[in-house]
């Protein structure tokens, strides 16, 4: 289904299809953290990396229980912006030789993916509250204030040390 097919006919569908596409990439981000894990040699950036994984896994638990609180079963539908993004990590990653321009690399991926889902988790707030769904905006809104913290965290890593150590 494209994004805006005749599937979509009303908010509540854009909701669902959206929160079905936030599932997919979430559920993508827990197979690209590990090879990000791998690749990181900045000790902070690496153990901020396993601890977003272990966020991301109870991300995907609350978005279960925001399709069930919708009445809808867990299901994910393709998300063709998740997989670019994940695409042009990997790629780049693949290019740097140096560790430190690499950890600088690894965390503007991270970021990318951040600011992705910061993205999605906003619309899906909003959708939900029009809704009338201030339960599901509420279980929605810690996945957006754990990216937004992850976000800030990443930042925090690129300025102390990482980009000048790229540089």
């Amino acid at each position: 289904m494209g994004l805006f097919t005749k599937d979509i006919a009303t908010l509540d569908d854009l909701f669902v299809h959206q929160l079905q596409d936030i599932y997919y990439a979430e559920n993508q981000i827990t197979k690209a953290l590990p090879t990000m894990i791998a690749k990181a040699t900045d000790p902070q950036l690496r153990s901020g990396f396993e601890q977003h994984l272990a966020e991301t896994q109870n991300q995907i638990k609350r978005l279960e229980q925001v399709f069930q609180m919708h009445g809808h079963t867990p299901k994910a539908v393709d998300c063709p912006a998740i997989d670019g993004i994940i695409k042009e990590a990997n790629e780049t990653a693949g290019e740097i030789a140096d560790k430190e321009v690499l950890d600088a690399a690894l965390i503007a991926a991270a970021q990318a993916v951040e600011h992705y889902e910061i993205t999605k988790y906003g619309s899906l707030i909003a959708w939900a509250k029009q809704l009338g769904r201030e339960d599901c905006a509420a279980v929605l809104q810690q996945n957006l204030d754990e990216e937004g913290a992850t976000d800030k965290k990443l930042t925090a890593i690129a300025e102390a040390k990482v980009n000048a150590r790229a540089a």
